[in-house]
């Protein structure tokens, strides 16, 4: 009856033009979690089986997006998690201390709360099915460059572009017009992704803390919002100078997550 429900609310909006801000949008989150799973360990996709049965990492990837439609304002307490926003082209020790002294819960704080979770043997399976599908989610939204952004343009919302003549924003064209426009079914787009994945760069990837791999996206969204002003026409160059800090940052993402998965169930 909840699924039923929840299905309804998301069409509602869809249909009523109010769609809800997501990160990387379903295709982008479901290629990372599907890379995620082909790099995990035995023990870990046992573990994974017994909290979410037949069902995938990437099948899970979007819930955390899904529930923002609730109007029961049940998840309202999660929005946070899915950002920590920074001042740009600000050096790494300002960096550290945003994150240290960040208050409240937020993207950070919130991987940490997720992963203490499910290693706790005493956590409820119900309880470590939501802390999973929300850590493979804000594992995804870490690697978006634009959820570790400004404050000032929430992230990019209020950045107006046009995509190929479209009105949108800097933070849609990240979440979901950069990687709908490769025309991949989020499958097709995991195996092109994987395929390039070697020993050597997958240890690469897998290296330093979970801050170290925000600061990472935090210097792309410099990048970014250096390269896209307010007003910008954005069309196949945007692409053509994008694409490949598109695809790492997926990539990425699914090797780190399964590197925090392995980690978690070892």
């Amino acid at each position: 009856m909840k699924k039923l429900l929840l299905s309804v609310l998301t069409t509602t909006l869809l249909l009523s033009g109010i769609q809800p801000v997501k990160a990387w949008g379903p295709v982008g989150h479901r290629v990372v979690g599907e890379i995620a799973s082909w790099h995990l360990t035995p023990k870990a996709q046992l573990a994974i089986r017994n909290i979410i049965g037949n069902e995938t990492l990437a099948m899970i990837s979007n819930w955390p997006d899904f529930i923002k439609s609730d109007t029961t304002n049940l998840y309202k307490h999660t929005s946070p998690w899915h950002y920590l926003d920074f001042p740009g082209h600000c050096s790494r020790q300002e960096f550290d201390k945003l994150v240290s002294e960040a208050k409240g819960e937020n993207l950070y704080t919130s991987i940490l709360a997720m992963i203490k979770e499910l290693k706790d043997p005493a956590t409820p399976k119900a309880r470590k099915r939501f802390a999973l599908s929300f850590l493979v989610h804000m594992i995804g939204d870490l690697h978006q460059p634009l959820h570790v952004g400004r404050d000032e343009d929430q992230g990019g919302n209020k950045v107006n572009v046009t995509w190929f003549d479209r009105p949108t924003n800097l933070h849609r064209v990240w979440d979901e017009h950069l990687i709908d426009f490769q025309q991949y079914s989020y499958t097709e787009y995991a195996q092109n992704l994987n395929r390039v994945v070697t020993t050597q760069n997958k240890k690469a990837y897998q290296m330093g803390a979970i801050t170290d791999w925000m600061w990472e996206s935090h210097l792309l969204s410099d990048k970014v919002y250096d390269r896209t002003p307010d007003g910008e026409k954005l069309s196949y160059r945007y692409n053509y100078i994008f694409v490949d800090d598109l695809n790492g940052q997926l990539t990425k993402g699914g090797i780190r997550l399964a590197k925090v998965l392995n980690d978690i169930f070892k």
